[in-house]
């Protein structure tokens, strides 16, 4: 078995210092040095766009090169990303016999310090902002923290390596169910690896433990099952991709001309049903009240390289002399319901070609209003871009994102606006332009 066989020497001196880069992304760098951060990821994108360019039509060297770079970030433990500390805590929560969803890490530091082995490294390197709120992630995101504590159970590193080799695992069956939908969309097979060779995808899912690799890959199993029309088994793969991230539950309502009216509303049932019998092991009123808290204080109290909720938000300073997000944090999702809802109801979307335009359209909107959008949020429309090539714009997402590190310069998280601007600029710009060459007639045709 040949290994590494590209078709272009130039191939290999990419590949040489893409490896070289993601070493040094996984074992030295740290996010507070942002200028070095960025010097790295930007020739690590054009390394990137070079090797896609290159060995386009050599599909069997990029999936080599995609799981390879993942490989070498195995046994790093994250360093541009604190989150992975809250998850090895609710891991350990469970196997202790205790319901992650009922408790605030900081009682437990303060309390019983004991209960959960390395209690008060977890505690410290996730930060007093996420240990002094309840965990906001759905049951099988859960599982994923489970497997790696029934594993190790005191060891920090061996629950890391655990959760990579399960977010790999996800990548795998991505690029399973991505080839076939591009299959059954007569595009190029190799277009998935603008999501999976992307450097971006390898270092914010595999490198810093982020759970988005997971629920994409059962949103493309549930997509692939629509194609072929067992809507059964695309209702299941929604509902647990909405079990390890909630928000493709905004795509629910798109479903419905791709389904006739009787089978949408059991498509919606059987979504909706197995969604709350995954939580059952969980399920309490505290439950209840401290999950929607978590929700409420995501809309109305974080604020995270936004885009036109801090042209808003200067708005409001401007006329009211105060920061305005509660009130902006109660009217968006109204909108954003809105939006999706006119789009569910558009006849075009009878045709998957449009009907992905629509998800695409769709969960830009949210991330374009929202008060939030931290970088690995871009994993979502990045893949739905996979299949929706007249646009470029969440590609540019997916390098211009890097600019959000900037806030972490300083242990205050203080954000650039500057460079915030530079980024919603560019994509913005881009998304424009993507319009522009697209006839009308085009737009409902693609």
């Amino acid at each position: 078995m040949q290994i590494l066989k590209a078709k272009n020497n130039t191939s290999y001196i990419l590949t040489l210092l893409s490896l070289i880069i993601y070493l040094s992304f996984g074992y030295f760098t740290q996010r507070t040095g942002f200028y070095f951060v960025f010097v790295q990821y930007t020739l690590l994108f054009a390394c990137f766009l070079g090797l896609y360019k290159l060995e386009k039509e050599n599909v069997r060297f990029l999936k080599q090169l995609s799981f390879l770079f993942r490989a070498l970030l195995l046994f790093s433990i994250p360093n541009l990303s604190n989150d992975f500390y809250r998850f090895i805590w609710d891991g350990r929560m469970i196997i202790s016999g205790y319901n992650p969803y009922l408790s605030l890490p900081e009682v437990w530091v303060a309390t019983q310090p004991d209960i959960i082995a390395n209690a008060k490294e977890l505690y410290t390197g996730m930060g007093t902002m996420n240990g002094s709120n309840y965990t906001c992630y759905p049951p099988i995101n859960q599982l994923g923290f489970l497997i790696p504590a029934l594993l190790f159970s005191k060891h920090v590193l061996g629950s890391t390596v655990v959760m990579r080799i399960l977010l790999i695992l996800a990548d795998l069956g991505t690029l399973y169910y991505g080839k076939k939908i591009l299959e059954r969309l007569n595009m190029s097979v190799s277009t998935i690896f603008l999501y999976l060779l992307n450097p971006f995808i390898i270092l914010e899912l595999t490198g810093n433990l982020h759970f988005e690799g997971v629920m994409i890959f059962f949103l493309l199993g549930s997509i692939y099952f629509l194609t072929i029309r067992y809507w059964k088994c695309s209702a299941l793969f929604l509902a647990m991709s909405v079990c390890v991230k909630a928000i493709p539950l905004l795509f629910l309502p798109l479903f419905f001309r791709q389904l006739s009216f009787k089978q949408f509303v059991y498509f919606g049932l059987l979504t909706v049903g197995t969604i709350a019998m995954l939580f059952v092991p969980f399920i309490s009123e505290e439950l209840v009240n401290n999950f929607m808290q978590s929700i409420n204080l995501y809309f109305q109290n974080f604020e995270f390289n936004a885009s036109i909720y801090y042209i808003i938000r200067e708005i409001g300073y401007h006329n009211v002399g105060y920061n305005i997000i509660q009130t902006v944090g109660k009217v968006t999702p109204f909108i954003i319901i809105t939006v999706i809802g006119i789009l569910a109801l558009l006849k075009h979307n009878k045709n998957i070609k449009f009907f992905l335009h629509s998800l695409l359209f769709s969960i830009s909107f949210y991330y374009f209003l929202s008060t939030t959008v931290h970088p690995w949020y871009i994993a979502l429309p990045l893949i739905i871009n996979v299949f929706t090539p007249h646009f470029k714009y969440p590609l540019i997402w997916s390098f211009m994102m890097i600019f959000s590190y900037s806030a972490y310069i300083t242990p205050e998280y203080h954000e650039n606006l500057w460079l915030v601007a530079i980024e919603y600029i560019a994509v913005y710009g881009v998304m424009i332009r993507d319009f522009k060459t697209l006839k009308k007639k085009e737009l409902f045709l693609i």
